[in-house]
């Protein structure tokens, strides 16, 4: 595929990858902002140690995950391999990161007798974080570990595509329903903290749709290196007798 046509094509991509950055850091800037100014800010072993949740889950399942997904859009031209060295990496910072918020508020609740896992919150979390895992491990066995067929990474392909976005969108909403949580008996008063906490909504939502919308538009899609078009046309002659002239 000419180069060119391929710059054409990419549209308004750069443009909106430039908005899910700021809308990124913006959601970075007030979550911490929020937790400074409003809840004492952060500590490992004091009572501020709740505070280390919200932050790494933000930071980790939100904004490294999302970037995570536009890897393949944003990379256009590098190498497969590279591009998915990557992604992975992307992946398992976030992994690490929100497992140190989820240990942060566990140990919070230990120490102050609160019962683990009693809000909505906490059940879509947890079951979000697991299939995050589970779709970590899927994905670097698939694409990354020698051995798996091409037909078989072409079929698993798609499901990991949606899983990776419903994930970064199932993140969000458990988001809002922990702000919910935590602020619902002082949202009638809307006093200031109220305020940013919606505005810190807002923008989380704005960020995944962003997000969203760039991953589901095909036209944007990573297209194959030369060599990579070589390989698949060397796969479909050898397992499927077609003529290396066929599309």
């Amino acid at each position: 595929m000419d180069d060119s046509l391929v710059r054409e094509n990419i549209g308004l991509m750069p443009y909106l990858v430039a908005a899910s950055q700021i809308l990124g850091v913006a959601v970075l800037a007030i979550t911490g902002t929020w937790l400074s100014q409003y809840r004492g800010g952060f500590s490992w072993d004091g009572p501020e140690q709740f505070n280390v949740h919200p932050l790494c889950m933000v930071l980790g399942m939100v904004f490294l995950c999302g970037d995570a997904l536009l890897v393949f859009r944003v990379f256009r031209h590098e190498t497969k391999k590279a591009t998915k060295i990557l992604h992975g990496v992307l992946h398992i910072l976030a992994l690490i990161i929100s497992l140190v918020g989820i240990i942060a508020v566990f140990q919070y609740h230990k120490k102050k007798n609160i019962n683990d896992m009693y809000s909505l919150h906490s059940w879509l979390g947890i079951t979000t974080f697991t299939l995050y895992i589970l779709q970590w491990i899927l994905g670097f066995v698939m694409f990354f570990l020698p051995g798996v067929g091409f037909a078989y990474k072409n079929r698993f392909k798609p499901l990991h595509v949606f899983l990776g976005l419903s994930l970064l969108l199932s993140t969000i909403a458990t988001c809002l329903l922990g702000l919910t949580e935590k602020m619902l008996d002082d949202y009638s008063k809307l006093p200031a903290e109220g305020v940013l906490v919606n505005s810190l909504g807002l923008l989380l939502v704005a960020f995944g749709l962003v997000i969203a919308y760039i991953v589901t538009r095909e036209e944007w899609r990573r297209p194959p290196l030369p060599e990579e078009q070589a390989l698949s046309i060397d796969f479909r002659t050898l397992t499927q007798g077609e003529s290396p002239t066929e599309p």
